[in-house]
């Protein structure tokens, strides 16, 4: 069988769901950004994708669930509802499910997030900078 391009509304929803997985997105919204009835664009979107317009959202929203769990500090609780899901069980199950492991044991398995916080360049030159100056002092710390 040949391969055939997914066409431009199947893209549009795809896009749609990779740019606002945040969002209390369904199929229903997807559909509609794709011009097509729901029955329609879930049968031409798992053809055309390989999965189905749910399962794609969900792990787009468990990447990054992933991502968050291993570069911040911010609780399971907190991540679950910022990339778009409602049940905080659901988000355990589906993500141990995906990522052999539960949240939290996969936040361990990684270094803190403290590790990757980055500091401005001012700070670092403000405090890389030498306390005690010597440039044109004495030894009693007079000028010359």
């Amino acid at each position: 069988m040949a391969f055939v391009p997914p066409a431009r509304h199947l893209l549009r929803a795809k896009d749609a769901a990779d740019s606002r997985y945040f969002e209390p997105l369904g199929v229903d919204d997807l559909a509609r950004a794709a011009g097509l009835s729901r029955a329609h664009f879930s049968r031409e979107f798992r053809r055309a994708f390989g999965e189905s317009p749910h399962a794609y959202l969900l792990t787009r929203r468990l990447e990054r669930a992933a991502a968050l769990l291993r570069t911040t500090d911010r609780s399971v609780a907190d991540i679950c509802f910022s990339v778009g899901l409602q049940s905080v069980g659901s988000f355990t199950t589906s993500f141990t499910r995906t990522y052999k492991a539960s949240p939290t044991a996969y936040r361990a398995a990684f270094p803190p997030a403290s590790r990757h916080a980055l500091v401005p360049t001012c700070i670092l030159r403000a405090h890389g900078r030498p306390q005690h100056r010597t440039f044109r002092e004495d030894k009693d710390g007079a000028l010359n």
